[in-house]
């Protein structure tokens, strides 16, 4: 019987970028997502993304069963936060290059957004300036493929980028995910929230790419202390799940058989 992932994507990254990786995890899983996240007027993005969680929670109360949510970097964050609000919708959670913060990351969150520096610790100080413009797909897909976030992406993931990622305005090609809104995204990154990692009520497990610099030591020693987290890694950096799709797939499916026969914890830790 297909068992159903509910998806969301990274910040700038329409979900139909990680078509290879919803297709490796087929026949077995059907994947679900939003196409975009922080683009429904309904759910504008706000401080500590609790608008964007209660997105992903509107969507997930409109299914008849629990899903196994998959998140990568912003999504992975939105699943937990969902997580701890409404386990009831879960299977268990997985977060690809995402990590849980600590105390002191929210801390020093709060500090940057109060003394105006939130842009040196997040990548909107990179983003701002962005080329949001092309003549057509050729001429995107080279400037994307030469660009250092893009370079080892799949072949497949990358032209899916290009091909999702623009939308026609009749006279050239413009970026679909707004940028306006990917700045706000990561101006406004949590530094609070909805409870303790200890009192999640699903199996969490946290995957880092091997290379990444957004998960990080600390980050892995939370997850150990958790009864029901688990640290692993994979090849690659911070976009992974786009430059090994396969072996990512072959990861989410081991962790969900290996979680299916085990029993769902009723209560907080």
């Amino acid at each position: 019987m297909t068992q159903p992932v509910f998806f969301a994507h990274a910040n700038g990254f329409p979900s139909a970028t990680y078509g290879k990786l919803f297709s490796a995890l087929a026949p077995e899983y059907a994947v679900q997502h939003l196409e975009l996240h922080g683009h429904d007027p309904r759910f504008p993005v706000n401080d500590n993304w609790s608008n964007l969680v209660d997105e992903l929670l509107h969507h997930l109360e409109q299914r008849s069963e629990p899903v196994w949510g998959v998140g990568h970097s912003l999504g992975g964050l939105l699943h937990y936060h969902a997580a701890l609000l409404k386990p009831q919708l879960y299977r268990g959670v997985v977060m690809l290059d995402s990590p849980i913060l600590t105390l002191a990351d929210q801390i020093v969150i709060r500090a940057a957004k109060r003394f105006g520096f939130i842009d040196r610790i997040t990548p909107a100080g990179r983003t701002l300036g962005r080329r949001e413009e092309f003549a057509d797909l050729v001429e995107a897909r080279r400037y994307f493929a030469g660009k250092t976030l893009f370079r080892r992406f799949d072949p497949e993931c990358l032209d899916a980028y290009v091909q999702h990622g623009l939308h026609s305005t009749g006279k050239s090609l413009r970026l679909r995910f707004d940028p306006a809104t990917e700045i706000s995204i990561y101006r406004s990154v949590p530094h609070t929230s909805p409870g303790r990692p200890q009192q999640l009520q699903v199996p969490l497990a946290m995957v880092r790419g091997r290379h990444s610099r957004v998960v990080l030591p600390h980050h892995a020693r939370l997850i150990r202390r958790m009864a029901q987290g688990e640290y692993l890694t994979l090849p690659g950096g911070h976009m992974f799940p786009l430059e090994r799709p396969q072996d990512t797939a072959e990861l989410l499916k081991s962790l969900f058989s290996r979680w299916a026969g085990q029993p769902r914890s009723e209560e907080s830790a």
